[in-house]
């Protein structure tokens, strides 16, 4: 099986099934993962305090 990498056109994402994952990168790519733990840290505490 050949590597994503070495396919041409594919530089810098990755196939997985029908979707495209292509990396954020700068200040977009910042805030998005920036938002994103915020949220997941929030969501997580929230359940894990119903659960107690």
């Amino acid at each position: 099986m050949r590597s994503l990498a070495a396919l041409p056109g594919s530089r810098n994402h990755m196939r997985k099934g029908s979707w495209d994952i292509r990396p954020l990168g700068g200040a977009a790519g910042c805030m998005t993962m920036i938002a994103i733990s915020i949220l997941l840290s929030i969501l997580l505490t929230i359940v894990i305090n119903l659960l107690l």
